[in-house]
């Protein structure tokens, strides 16, 4: 039994530290009900593990962990700006009237912060705070729809619940947030099940729109998503390095770089900026699936 007890201590502290990247030993000794010295020996264990970092006091999480996931709230208060400025590039791209996906995320959450006023979308998402935060709105000319799942600590509902209500889904573009965005390893996240609902919200949509700021550019989660050229367009911030812009630019149809003030430095990638309203090269109809109900849906994939 005492190593039984031992084993759930370290997975709470454990998840704590995933959901708010790091620890006290106070306030785990406090809230756990043992020592201190019970706590920095679970923390010492968990470290010679690798599973966590100790540092004076406490513990943090190992953010170039394939497993590392932070909490929502946690990842919120980073890349702030960063966040705003790509979610007001990317409003530029959804028309009224359309269907879209808009799968879990902080920047995926500032953009539907943006969309509360958008008159007649219907928006698809994973995202509890995504619903939550368009629902509040209390528009009746939008409809949302919450797929079920399990919650992971990102907040996003995942697993075979999600994927088959997503399997009967047609969009006219799906927005994506990604934990990590590499070269070889494509659009990643942390969690299996997660990359799973993701990859089921891609394929109900015609077009991809990854947003995702410059400080995930090298980062790799566990599970891909997608290749880099899936994205028909990537929507990042003026941080991302002249390397990574070069192949980035080079894989992705079209990349917008956006500034502090959400404005858009010049294109990258193709001549021409594609916008929800353009014929797409795969010969999809021009116009919303949500405005169009009559017209075939075919998905880019």
């Amino acid at each position: 039994m005492p190593d039984m007890l031992a084993r759930q201590r370290q997975t709470l502290i454990l998840t704590r530290v995933r959901e708010d990247g790091g620890v006290r030993v106070a306030d785990l000794a406090r809230d756990l009900g043992v020592s201190d010295m019970t706590v920095r020996r679970d923390l010492e264990i968990l470290h010679n593990r690798g599973l966590l970092e100790k540092v004076h006091g406490g513990a943090t999480s190992l953010p170039g962990s394939a497993l590392f996931e932070p909490g929502f709230a946690a990842k919120s208060s980073l890349q702030e700006p960063e966040k705003e400025a790509i979610a007001i590039a990317a409003m530029a791209l959804v028309l009224p009237g359309t269907a879209i996906g808009i799968s879990a995320g902080t920047t995926t959450y500032a953009l539907a912060r943006r969309l509360i006023d958008m008159p007649g979308l219907t928006v698809v998402t994973n995202s509890v705070p995504v619903a939550d935060v368009l629902h509040r709105a209390g528009r009746g000319d939008q409809t949302i729809i919450l797929t079920g799942g399990v919650r992971t600590p990102s907040d996003a509902l995942v697993g075979p619940f999600a994927v088959a209500a997503l399997r009967t889904m047609h969009l006219d573009q799906v927005f994506m947030g990604v934990h990590g965005m590499d070269p070889r390893s494509g659009y990643t996240t942390p969690n299996v099940l997660e990359a799973d609902t993701d990859r089921a919200l891609i394929a109900a949509g015609r077009r991809l729109v990854v947003v995702a700021d410059s400080s995930k550019w090298g980062v790799i989660g566990i599970s891909s998503i997608a290749r880099l050229d899936e994205a028909d367009t990537l929507v990042t911030d003026s941080g991302l390095s002249a390397d990574a812009r070069a192949i980035a630019s080079d894989a992705v149809r079209e990349v917008l770089i956006a500034t502090d003030d959400g404005s858009l430095e010049d294109e990258l990638g193709a001549d021409h900026v594609a916008g929800p309203e353009d014929d797409h090269a795969d010969g999809t109809i021009r116009g919303g699936a949500a405005a169009d109900a009559e017209a075939p849906v075919e998905s880019r994939r």
